[in-house]
């Protein structure tokens, strides 16, 4: 459909919570393809309809490889219904050209969804993979939580986004997530 443009972090919208998809409607359906063709244009693995400016519930996930044919997973009105263990993760997002940072992630996630066609499906996603830590990433994009507010180190984080010019950490919004550190302290 078409290649949309990517908000960037401090946009106000990528704060906002996601209204839910009442109908998969022609709408939501050129907005799937248009959220693809946008992800695949930025080679990214991920990308949440917040981020190209529409605060709905919607993101789709592409975790193949370069060898591997494209394997695009649509989400619409995801919820995840389990989520276990924990993993350290560096992680980007396509709102944060170039910024990475580690973050606390469950290693292991049940996610419950529509598909592009309004059927319900069920995922589950262990072993702290990258569609594991993919699903919780673009996730927490539709209630307005972006990666940063789950970094392990506040003020290496701060650092990464003073060197690529990006807007401050909102410390604000740090996520305290004690079981998910207590257990990452128990693999030390």
């Amino acid at each position: 459909m078409a290649i949309r443009k990517v908000l960037k972090y401090g946009e106000p919208s990528l704060r906002e919570p996601s209204k839910e998809v009442h109908k998969v409607s022609r709408k939501i359906s050129d907005l799937v393809r248009d959220l693809l063709d946008t992800m695949y244009a930025q080679n990214g693995v991920g990308l949440a309809a917040p981020q190209i400016g529409e605060n709905v519930r919607v993101f789709v996930i592409d975790v193949s490889t370069n060898n591997e044919p494209l394997n695009p997973i649509v989400f619409i009105n995801p919820k995840i219904i389990k989520k276990s263990g924990a993993i350290l993760s560096n992680e980007g997002c396509l709102s944060f050209p170039e910024a990475y940072t580690d973050v606390k992630r469950y290693k292991n996630v049940m996610v419950k969804a529509l598909n592009e066609h309004g059927k319900p499906f069920v995922m589950e996603a262990k072993d702290g993979t990258l569609l594991a830590r993919a699903i919780q990433h673009e996730n927490d994009h539709l209630d307005g939580i972006l990666f940063i507010d789950h970094c392990m180190n506040r003020f290496e984080t701060e650092a990464v986004l003073q060197k690529y010019n990006l807007p401050d950490l909102d410390v604000d919004r740090l996520i305290e997530e004690k079981e998910l550190e207590e257990e990452l302290n128990k693999n030390d």
